[in-house]
This record gives C-alpha cells, sequence and structure tokens, in this order.
C-alpha cells in the first residue's frame, strides 16, 4: 500500500466519526467508583483516566516511552469537549485530544517509516515498524468495546499494518481458519521454521487486547524454543467478534484445536494452551474438556472463580473493566443483575475445579497482591491436576515480573509438551 493510499484509508474510516459516541459511554459503568488499583499484569486505573493505563505492557510491546508519555499529555492537556470532565480520556469525537485519534496519528508515523523502509528494500525494518504500527493502532482501539465506531476503524488499521507486516517477517506467520457456527474463526500459527511438525502453543490475552498484540511473545520465548504459537482472539473480541463470551469461554479454542489436526506444521500430539485473565479461564477450561488432546496448559493471572463469584471483589474493579466484560458478553449495562451471570463463568461453579482431577498439567502463575487472580484460585487449579503447579512471583516492574513469568511458562511448555 502507498504512502497516498494509506492517509487516504485513515481518512475514509475517521471521517464520519468526528461526532462519534465516546468510548466510556458506550456501556457506561462510568457512573459507578472508580478505585485507584496497581498491578502488573493490567496496569495503572485512577480516577482522572477511563482506561487503565497499561505504560509497562505498552513499552514491552515495543512502544517509546517518550512517545507514549507525550500522546498521553496530548490527551491530557486537550481543550477539546469531554463527555466527562474529570476523566481526561473521554474527548468527544475523533478529533485532537481524543483516544483513537492521537493514538492513530502515532501508528501512522510508524507506517510512513515502513513504507520508507520498504522502498530502501529492507524488509527487517520495514516489519519492525509496520509492527509498532500495528500496536499503536491496536492501543487506539483499546478497550475494544462492541459497538464503538472509533474502536472498529483502529482495528482496521491494525490488522491492514499487521498482514503488512507478517509478509516480510523472518518467520513463517500462517492464517488458520476454521469455521464455528458457519462463521470464520481466524488465528496466526507462528512457526519458528517449518523443516518438522512443532510442539504448539495456542495462546489468547485478555477481554481487551488483540491477538495481533500478542506477536513479541513468539519472537521473545516461545521461537528460541522451538515451539510454535497460534494466537486466538477471546470470544467478541477481535477476529473472535461473530460470539457472546459465555460460560463456554473454551468454545473457540476447541474449534481451533480440531483444526490443527490437518495443519502439516503442528505436532498434533504436543499441543498446549496458555492464557492471560480470561484467557487463562479458557486455557484452564480446556485442560479438562478437552483432556485427551491437550498436553499442557499454563494460566497468568487467570479469571478462574473468585472474581467470578464475589461481589464484593467486582465492585473493586475499574469501571472500563466491568465495561469490558459487560461488552464480552453482549450487555449493553454493567447491572446488578449482569455481575450475578458471571458466577456461570467460574470453573469451580461449573464443577471443574471441584470434581476429579485433569490428567493434563495446569502451571497457575500469578503475580503478588494480584486483585483479579487470588492465590486460592491458582491453589485450584494445580489442586484438581496431575503434575499441576501454582507459583506466585513477586510484584515487581512489569519488564521483571512479566518475564519471569514467561520464562517460567515456556520452560513448562519445554517440559511437558
Amino acid at each position: 500500500m502507498s504512502e497516498t493510499e494509506s492517509e487516504n484509508l485513515s481518512v475514509k474510516l475517521f471521517k464520519q466519526h468526528k461526532h462519534a459516541k465516546e468510548t466510556s459511554t458506550i456501556v457506561g459503568s462510568v457512573n459507578q467508583s472508580a478505585n485507584c488499583v496497581h498491578n502488573t499484569l493490567d496496569g495503572d486505573s485512577n480516577n482522572s483516566w477511563y482506561r487503565t493505563l497499561r505504560r509497562p505492557q505498552w513499552i514491552w510491546q515495543g512502544i517509546d516511552p517518550i512517545e507514549m508519555e507525550a500522546t498521553l499529555a496530548r490527551i491530557a492537556g486537550s481543550d477539546n469537549n469531554r463527555t466527562s470532565e474529570t476523566l481526561l480520556d473521554t474527548v468527544v469525537g475523533y478529533r485532537p485530544g481524543n483516544w483513537s485519534y492521537e493514538w492513530t496519528q502515532e501508528g501512522m508515523k510508524h507506517q510512513k517509516l515502513a513504507q520508507e523502509s520498504e522502498e530502501r528494500g529492507n524488509k527487517t525494518d520495514a516489519a519492525e515498524h509496520w509492527l509498532h504500527a500495528c500496536t499503536h493502532f491496536s492501543i487506539a482501539a483499546y478497550p475494544h468495546l462492541k459497538g464503538d465506531p472509533l474502536s472498529l476503524q483502529a482495528e482496521v488499521l491494525a490488522n491492514k499494518a499487521f498482514h503488512s507486516a507478517i509478509e516480510k517477517s523472518q518467520y513463517k506467520i500462517k492464517n488458520i481458519i476454521t469455521k464455528v457456527d458457519g462463521k470464520p474463526l481466524e488465528g496466526f500459527l507462528y512457526l519458528p521454521h517449518t523443516n518438522e511438525p512443532l510442539p504448539t502453543v495456542i495462546v489468547s490475552g485478555g477481554l481487551d487486547t488483540l491477538q495481533t498484540d500478542l506477536w513479541r511473545l513468539f519472537e521473545t520465548y516461545f521461537a528460541p524454543a522451538n515451539i510454535a504459537m497460534l494466537t486466538l482472539d477471546m470470544p467478541s473480541v477481535g477476529r473472535s467478534c461473530h460470539w457472546p463470551l459465555s460460560e463456554d469461554t473454551s468454545k473457540l479454542h476447541q474449534a481451533m484445536l480440531s483444526e490443527l489436526t490437518s495443519v502439516p506444521w503442528v505436532d498434533h500430539h504436543r499441543v498446549g494452551c496458555m492464557g492471560v485473565r480470561f484467557g487463562g479461564n479458557a486455557a484452564v477450561r480446556m485442560a479438562f474438556v478437552e483432556e485427551n488432546r491437550i498436553k499442557s496448559c499454563v494460566s497468568i493471572g487467570g479469571v478462574l472463580h473468585a472474581l467470578l463469584s464475589d461481589m464484593q471483589r467486582l465492585r473493586q474493579i475499574s469501571p472500563m473493566h466491568l465495561d469490558t466484560i459487560a461488552s464480552r458478553m453482549g450487555k449493553v449495562q454493567a447491572s446488578t443483575s449482569f455481575l450475578t451471570q458471571l458466577q456461570a463463568l467460574s470453573l469451580k461453579n461449573q464443577g471443574l475445579l471441584s470434581g476429579r482431577k485433569t490428567k493434563v498439567p495446569v502451571l497457575a502463575l500469578s503475580l503478588e497482591g494480584d486483585p483479579v487472580c487470588p492465590e486460592t484460585d491458582n491453589q485450584l487449579a494445580a489442586l484438581y491436576s496431575f503434575g499441576g503447579k501454582a507459583k506466585t512471583l513477586p510484584n515487581r516492574s512489569l519488564l521483571d515480573g512479566y518475564h519471569r513469568i514467561m520464562n517460567d511458562a515456556v520452560k513448562w511448555f519445554s517440559d511437558t509438551l
């Protein structure tokens, strides 16, 4: 795509959205009292921002910290109208100061650098810049609420940037598509090489991330361990937007697992599952419902039981996270009745973490003081798994904490797959 075509696409996508509905009003839990929460997996939430600011994670994904702070400063310093004067990231419409606008502008800068690298014939640099553009566009769409027009447009740009990146990547990255309920389900299979069928891990993030955000996990951890990685969006997110989140959190994972049996690069006798937050719920569920086809499982800060069954704990999470869960379940509002419906997603309430053990070894990891995944959740996952293990790591900086978590996860897969 030429530079002019890219700019035209951006203008075309956003020109209708000068007065688009602002993200914090889509579901509207913003009226619930906000809590100042910090944890390494989710970032910082405070009373001045609707979104949880994931500074360490974004830096880990390759966002330049100075560029990031400058972007946040432009959002905070905008004089344009906000839907809530107390929340800095609620500027209305696609204009300076609006979250999607500012992050998209940064993405366009990296897109331009990618195109310049292509013109010079430097595929490696071009791929890297396209991935950075994709990451910026994904943050522009964050937290990816359904019915948010600016988010949807930013996701279109993120997808185009990602496809441009994988065409030039040093690794083989394949589209894997299967059908669920007559609709296409798409994942990306990352391969260190194609010399032989490889052990493969199906990976999903939380409810507010796209699968294209996960590429660095492969580059930094799975590829050096000679393990393939297949990414999959959680229900109602990104490429899985056709299916709402329900108690069957692993429905899409099971469909993709069946598809992998016909993929020549995958050793389908050595497939594992890994998930972060709600992705951890799906991964642990897979260890029970597919124990004859899944060989290993890792849950990172998984939402397994406590958060889903304790109203007091739910009231402590940020309005953005409440909105995200409600959005995934197809709710227009995060009401009290919706909160009680979450109990059905608890793996303990489903009888999985309270009945017979699975033969799949489960490693349940979290960080000290995690408000979403207490130690009791991890101990449940380990207790009902033969060879299972629960491990709590110090809640230090993400660059240290996340690195230690991923090293432990990849070692677990190397030993058990």
